[in-house]
């Protein structure tokens, strides 16, 4: 019982922690990029990663019920897979979104003070790792104050466009587009909906997780839909593809198009509150995923201890918010993180085959099979760079575990 966290996160709590992953500085960025790769299917590509990530975060749903504990993926391909398949599905989620955080650390610091930005995203780490030392109540209180102002920011955006004399509905109908650049936008605009996996990762901080998890993650999913639909809808009626394409900042862009030029600062304040956002959830992840792999040996069995009082994975939470305070000030990793969209994908295709062995409901197989293909698809579709740096990491973490498998006494075994 010490050494198990305080389930103290209701319904509401988990869709917002969700929310602020998902609903992340990615709404006011991977607009542009996916347009350039979609083209006229910018809406169609935002349809498919929609479904994708529905699949995924079913299969997840149901995992997450059945085992309700810290970490996640690790968990589940752990008992439905075996040790190793729950590794290399948490190995890769610690790695790459460790990268993941210190990049967003340093887009808060950019938007911030753009002189500074490297102190300010450390800053911003420390700050937060000493909210999440505090208590994941604390965490999800900043949370929900932070997806408040951003959605508040986000829904001012798509009522300056709407509203204006430069919308035009004929925009939407889009223009050309190939395959290939629609399944690369689909990519982009998947990962900006994976932070619903923030979620099954506090399993073990949920109340009555097997009502409140498969409740929680298809409605902060269906919220994150569409908020995103609409941003894209009012964005595309303002810029059309090809100025959302040609934008550095599609949002200040959209809102100057409108008429609206006085709404930019407000815009890059949002953006850097969900920044803020999305780096609070990833750091709450990571660290309730190192806590899982610490109990079972593969990390240094001290990060398993959780705090007499505030019960929460502390050392955790501090071993991976220096971590990310040492990146954050030392390099510039937000055009290098390439492998972690490979270890996501990879991350999610283990939960998908482990929701497959669960059972033989027709629907749920489908849902499980689905969504393993797309994951595998959309990793197939990524930049050649992007994938052959998320597989040298994977190999990397076997390789790791294969020595570990191989010192390890096999007395008593």
């Amino acid at each position: 019982m010490d050494n198990e966290l305080k389930r103290s996160l209701g319904v509401s709590d988990a869709v917002v922690v969700g929310l602020g992953a998902m609903v992340g500085a990615g709404i006011f960025a991977a607009l542009a990029p996916a347009a350039r790769a979609a083209g006229g299917g910018l809406l169609a590509a935002l349809a498919v990663a929609a479904l994708v990530a529905y699949c995924n975060a079913w299969s997840s749903a149901r995992l997450a019920a059945r085992y309700p504990a810290s970490g996640g993926t690790y968990v589940y391909g752990r008992e439905r897979l075996g040790p190793f398949w729950g590794y290399l599905a948490g190995w890769g989620f610690v790695v790459g979104k460790t990268a993941s955080c210190a990049a967003m650390a340093l887009t808060v610091g950019a938007y911030v003070w753009p002189g500074r930005q490297h102190a300010v995203a450390v800053a911003a780490v420390v700050a937060l790792t000493a909210a999440g030392y505090g208590g994941v109540q604390k965490s999800a209180r900043i949370a929900r104050l932070i997806v408040a102002a951003v959605l508040a920011v986000l829904a001012g955006v798509v009522v300056a466009c709407l509203t204006s004399g430069a919308a035009d509905p004929g925009a939407l109908a889009g223009g050309e587009w190939e395959a290939a650049g629609l399944l690369q936008g689909t990519g982009l605009l998947f990962f900006a909906f994976a932070g619903y996996a923030r979620i099954t990762t506090l399993g073990e901080e949920v109340r009555d997780p097997e009502r409140t998890i498969p409740r929680a993650v298809p409605l902060a999913l269906g919220i994150a839909l569409l908020v995103y639909a609409a941003v894209a809808v009012a964005a595309l009626s303002v810029l059309g593809s090809d100025g959302l394409a040609a934008s550095a900042a599609p949002l200040a862009d959209a809102v100057r198009a409108a008429g609206w030029p006085g709404l930019s600062p407000v815009v890059r304040a949002g953006a850097a509150l969900a920044a803020l956002g999305s780096l609070l959830a990833l750091v709450l992840g990571v660290s309730r995923t190192v806590l899982a792999m610490a109990r079972d040996g593969h990390l240094p069995r001290v990060l398993a201890a959780v705090h007499p009082r505030h019960q929460v994975p502390h050392r955790a939470e501090l071993a991976v918010g220096a971590v990310v305070a040492v990146l954050a000030a030392t390099a510039d990793l937000r055009g290098a993180i390439g492998f972690s969209s490979f270890g996501v994908l990879v991350y999610y295709a283990i939960a998908n085959a482990s929701a497959w062995t669960l059972g033989s409901a027709v629907k749920d197989r489908a849902v499980a099979g689905v969504g393993l293909s797309g994951c595998v698809v959309l990793a197939c579709a990524l930049p050649l760079a992007s994938a052959l740096s998320g597989a040298a990491v994977l190999a990397v973490g076997a390789l790791v575990y294969a020595v570990r498998d191989r010192l390890r006494p096999r007395t008593g075994r």
